[in-house]
């Protein structure tokens, strides 16, 4: 299962995703520090859910791939986009 360092590192990779992600899509979002990292684990989840159907990795593999940061930087941008629309509805 996970430990301390692995959830440390998906942490990390979650905010680091998820600022990048908001500085790609133009415009503002009133987003706070703790929904930019959701955003970011968010990313990395639909980038890994994406990764896993489309080419077949699993964590069997590794968590540190250059593709699955990829991944996760494409799922955050989805998720940007998501944000966006459900908050327009508003």
């Amino acid at each position: 299962m996970f430990d301390f360092w692995t959830v440390l590192y998906l942490f990390v990779v979650g905010v680091i995703v998820g600022y990048i992600a908001r500085l790609i899509v133009p415009g503002r979002d009133a987003l706070g520090f703790w929904k930019t990292v959701l955003l970011g684990i968010v990313g990395s989840f639909i980038g890994g859910c994406l990764g896993y159907l489309l080419f077949g990795f699993d964590s069997d593999e590794g968590f540190v791939q250059p593709g699955g940061i990829i991944g996760s930087l494409i799922g955050a941008i989805i998720a940007v986009y998501a944000w966006r629309a459900l908050a327009k509805r508003r």
